[in-house]
C-alpha cells in the first residue's frame, strides 16, 4: 500500500483574475463552451500551448481566465484530472 493513498494533494488554485469552470460542450477550432463557478455560461479558448498536449474533453474542470474586453468569452489556463475535481469537491471549492 502506498502512503499518499487518502491524503491531500496540494493542486493549482485560481488566482485573482480565474475562476473554476466545467467544460459543456466541444465547439471544435479549439473553442469550448463553459459552465463559470461565477455562474456565467462563456465560450473559452484553448490556447495554443495546451492544444495536442492537453486533452479536454466535456465534463472536465478547468480554470478560466474571463477576458476583460468581453466577459462572455474566456482563455482556458488549467485542466485538472478526474481525481484533482473530486478532491476540489470534497473540499468545497465546487459544487
Amino acid at each position: 500500500m502506498s502512503d499518499d493513498e487518502g491524503s491531500r494533494k496540494n493542486l493549482r488554485m485560481p488566482d485573482e483574475d480565474e475562476v473554476f469552470a466545467e467544460v459543456t460542450d466541444m465547439l471544435g477550432a479549439n473553442r469550448v463552451n463553459v459552465r463559470c463557478a461565477d455562474g456565467t455560461e462563456r465560450t473559452a479558448r484553448i490556447p495554443g500551448r495546451m492544444q495536442k498536449r492537453i486533452w479536454i474533453r466535456e465534463g472536465d474542470i478547468v480554470l478560466v481566465e474571463p477576458w476583460d474586453w468581453q466577459d462572455e468569452k474566456a482563455d482556458v489556463t488549467w485542466r485538472y484530472e478526474k481525481a484533482d475535481a473530486e478532491q476540489l469537491r470534497e473540499e468545497g471549492h465546487l459544487d
